[in-house]
């Protein structure tokens, strides 16, 4: 009887109430999940089973409590806390402007954290990743540069190409080229309309001589991406350079109805025009640059070259005064001015230029250098040794150091310094061992010391060395191979018949940043390597593809459309005096105070000081 006093019918299991259902259904639905396995293990097992339930010891029931109270999965616990207190959109855009003012005025640790929070909250914008990759190549800090762009294509799943492109320039800076072209294959693989990478792939080309490869980028981002400023600018130089300037010149009129504002190809068809002899037309091509850019700095400086050039000196100093009231923070309009100064037999002007400019940007390495062959040609040894020397100290592995080092070798040669007259050329053939200057400078330097078979060893030495350039006429098989070789679909896929405006998915300008060189030749100029240097001023400058020497450029009437021949620009005398008066608020009566009284050390743009106090936003009513 006494045993008829318990059940022998297993323990209901322990479910939660219906309250708690109501209250909590996805936390209740985890717990009976994890019910009803014990509760069919009970009934299937009987009184063992029961047994061995009731026999658990008290750290296996305290387990099994948490075991309930610690929920598997949720999906209602929502989006990460980064993301869910993520704060409003606008916040990115002024935090990557705060970062962009900070990198401006040299405050790198706050622009590196206001981008890190950008990328904390944002990590799927590709434009925090660029700005910090950027701020650590302005800083030489290239591996963290390279990490940065690492973790942004990873964070967009490499489907961000101006990260890729970034990355490209980085390497081919840093002397990468086979890691170079693997990341520009994977920016135009992210993006075929991206046509930064491109043109960026096909300057790299070019700066290797691989002159076909580089035609047939510039033909996949002309098909891919319509008609571009860039891409006609730069087959426009490759023409200039093989002297086919009909050519040139119908590709850059493609260029500039492209983008009839753009400065830069302005420039670049005046500089071809100034190559052709064809100096009125070159002069009416600057015009048409300083008025489509009138406060840019190289449109006034190549002009004003130009006109230095052309024996007008007045113009040309009036022209320098005018890009220096406009631009008063660069320091290689002055340097230019200072060696026109000193080839108007006035080298007292010129060392007051030359120190101005000098305390503008002390770093600007052309500026010492110039004003080093200077003072060297005035006699004044020991000055110019010292200036050399300081131009050094800016940076000894670069191509200004090299001409530094050929220049101060050439000084010591006159002097009769030839031993380290030698070990100058030979520190500068080191960092540059493509300059034909140097070498026949060192050749010459032997034969001067009665040496004519080392002079000879020399001279073949350079000649086995050096970089040879050739353009393949084949490279019109690779255009084709890429397109329909019929002409109509030729002009259909690259949208000729259409003007297009630039493309704006790259900016073809901040991605192929390229160091042209435009020099004024004072007397003797051959033998001055610190020549005044507009850097930057295009992206396809005519020195930037120096290395393209002798190319024999075959026919582009595949790109340039034959209906569109070229047109001679219309005649225009500029006045400069009433276009400054009227577009820039300058009195040409005062440009000799404002270049005589700033302060290289204070110097505030014009355009600050001109712009109008801001007004206060109206107050509106509290609801």
């Amino acid at each position: 009887m006494a045993m008829r006093l318990f059940s022998s019918s297993p323990p209901p299991p322990l479910l939660s109430s219906p309250a708690t259902k109501t209250s909590s259904a996805a936390l209740s639905s985890l717990r009976l999940r994890r019910a009803r396995p014990l509760a069919a293990a009970a009934a299937a097992g009987g009184p063992e089973r029961e047994d061995e339930a009731v026999g658990a010891g008290p750290f296996d029931r305290r387990m099994e409590e948490i075991a309930k109270k610690v929920p598997l999965f949720e999906p209602e616990m929502g989006e990460p806390a980064a993301t869910a207190d993520r704060p409003l959109p606008i916040n990115l855009e002024l935090w990557l402007h705060r970062a962009k003012v900070h990198t401006r005025k040299y405050e790198f640790a706050d622009a590196e954290k206001l981008l890190d929070k950008c990328m904390l909250y944002w990590p799927e914008d590709g434009r925090p990743y660029v700005a910090l990759g950027k701020l650590y190549s302005k800083q030489s800090r290239f591996d963290k540069a390279r990490a940065a762009y690492e973790r942004g294509c990873q964070a967009t799943q490499g489907e961000n190409p101006y990260i890729w492109q970034c990355w490209a320039v980085l390497e081919s800076r840093s002397g990468s080229i086979r890691r170079a072209r693997e990341l520009f294959d994977a920016a135009t693989v992210a993006d075929a309309k991206h046509i930064a990478a491109w043109h960026g792939w096909a300057i790299l080309e070019i700066k290797q001589g691989n002159i076909k490869k580089a035609r047939n980028l510039l033909a996949k981002g002309l098909k891919y991406c319509g008609g571009n400023e860039y891409i006609y600018q730069t087959l426009a130089l490759l023409e200039a350079r093989a002297e086919r300037f009909e050519q040139a010149r119908t590709l850059f009129q493609q260029a500039t109805q492209c983008n009839p504002k753009s400065c830069a190809s302005w420039l670049s068809w005046a500089q071809v025009e100034m190559r052709a002899e064809n100096n009125a037309m070159a002069r009416k091509l600057f015009e048409k640059a300083v008025q489509a850019s009138p406060k840019n700095r190289f449109s006034w400086h190549v002009w004003a070259l130009f006109e230095a050039n052309q024996g007008n000196t007045d113009k040309a100093r009036k022209l320098f005064k005018i890009g220096h009231a406009v631009n008063p923070r660069d320091p290689v309009i002055l340097q230019s001015l200072a060696l026109l100064e000193y080839n108007c037999a006035s080298p007292n002007v010129a060392r007051v230029l030359f120190r101005k400019a000098s305390q503008i940007d002390p770093r600007h390495q052309p500026v010492w250098i110039a004003w080093g062959w200077m003072e060297w040609k005035e006699g004044n040894e020991r000055t110019a040794r010292s200036l050399y020397q300081r131009a050094l100290s800016v940076n000894s592995t670069n191509e200004c150091a090299a001409r530094c080092l050929q220049a101060w070798g050439v000084l010591e040669q006159r002097v009769g310094n030839y031993t380290a007259a030698r070990r100058l050329l030979r520190s500068s053939l080191n960092i540059n061992s493509q300059s034909e200057v140097t070498w026949l400078t060192w050749a010459a330097l032997e034969e001067e010391q009665g040496d004519p078979v080392r002079a000879e060893e020399i001279r073949d030495l350079y000649f086995q060395q050096r970089i040879e350039v050739v353009d393949d006429a084949s490279w019109v098989m690779g255009f084709l191979d890429i397109i329909d070789p019929a002409l109509d679909s030729v002009k259909k896929l690259l949208n000729i018949d259409r003007p297009s405006g630039p493309a704006r998915q790259g900016n073809a300008t901040s991605t192929a940043e390229q160091d042209g060189t435009t020099t004024m030749t004072p007397a003797a100029a051959g033998e001055l390597p610190g020549s005044s240097t507009a850097e930057g001023s295009s992206t396809a400058n005519l020195d930037s593809i120096r290395s393209a020497e002798g190319l024999s450029t075959s026919d582009l009437d595949g790109i340039v459309d034959p209906r569109a021949p070229y047109t001679r620009q219309p005649e225009s005398d500029l006045d400069v005096d009433g276009f400054i008066r009227r577009r820039l608020g300058l009195d040409p009566a005062e440009l000799d105070a404002v270049l005589e009284g700033s302060d290289p050390r204070g110097v505030i743009s014009q355009r600050r000081t001109r712009r109008l106090t801001r007004k206060p936003l109206p107050l509106l009513p509290v609801p």
